[in-house]
């Protein structure tokens, strides 16, 4: 559970994870490894059924395969029809935590529950015109609350600069809630608008094209990313009592 002393280490730096959408996947082995040595903190694998989203991707069997390149963590963020039918196959693929759409999943709270019952951290993504108030219920089972801050199914599009209200109410949310839920933003994070996201409360970045299409190479785009991360960390807010009249 959530205090105050956990809300300052929480707060202090975010964590960089690295979409492999736009890898070269004839050679996803070693993109994944050659991620790790360039300072990312997490790998995400964007799952797409050709159904929820219009492309396709990748299955548990390619993520198991990448598994031995490298120790980061794994999360799989399934943009699927019926993700209830592919949680027990990525959390074996080697993937610590799992993210379900709220948007396709009719009992929230059962699924969340399953994915930690698999001994993996359960998430929850909100595309960006669903509303907060659909996981405010079910925080005690979310682990990580990630915010799209584009339209899932592609890659490289534009930052939508008006999430940063949903993630600031997130953040106070969750803040009030007492549950040490992590906030995780993706979408057109680059060094341009990584400081926004967590200024307003994200802690996990997802940065795909930012890392992948850099001119430099992947180290150097994480030399940018960082370098537009050293800010002071945020005030803690001072969480209203729960059940208090505004």
């Amino acid at each position: 559970m959530g205090g105050g002393q956990t809300l300052v280490a929480r707060m202090k730096e975010a964590a960089i994870v690295a979409s492999v959408l736009g890898a070269d996947y004839a050679r996803l082995g070693e993109e994944v490894a050659e991620l790790e040595a360039a300072g990312v903190d997490r790998i995400q694998w964007d799952v797409m059924d050709g159904r929820f989203v219009p492309n396709l991707t990748f299955g548990a069997d390619v993520v198991a395969a990448c598994r031995p390149y490298t120790e980061l963590p794994f999360e799989a963020h399934l943009m699927v029809e019926e993700p209830d039918r592919w949680i027990e196959s990525f959390a074996a693929a080697g993937c610590d935590t799992v993210i379900v759409h709220q948007e396709t999943c009719p009992h929230l709270h059962r699924t969340l529950s399953r994915i930690r019952a698999l001994d993996v951290r359960a998430g929850v993504a909100l595309n960006p015109a669903t509303p907060l108030d659909c996981v405010r219920h079910v925080l005690e089972q979310v682990d990580l609350l990630l915010l799209m801050t584009v339209n899932p199914g592609f890659g490289g599009q534009s930052y939508i600069a008006a999430m940063e209200e949903k993630v600031a109410e997130a953040r106070n949310l969750i803040d009030r809630s007492g549950f040490g839920t992590t906030i995780e933003v993706d979408g057109g994070i680059s060094a341009a608008t990584a400081a926004g996201a967590w200024r307003a409360g994200a802690e996990f970045l997802v940065a795909g094209s930012a890392i992948l299409g850099h001119a430099d190479g992947k180290r150097a785009a994480m030399t940018e990313l960082r370098r537009c991360l050293e800010l002071p960390p945020r005030p803690l807010p001072t969480p209203e009592p729960l059940g208090s009249s505004g």
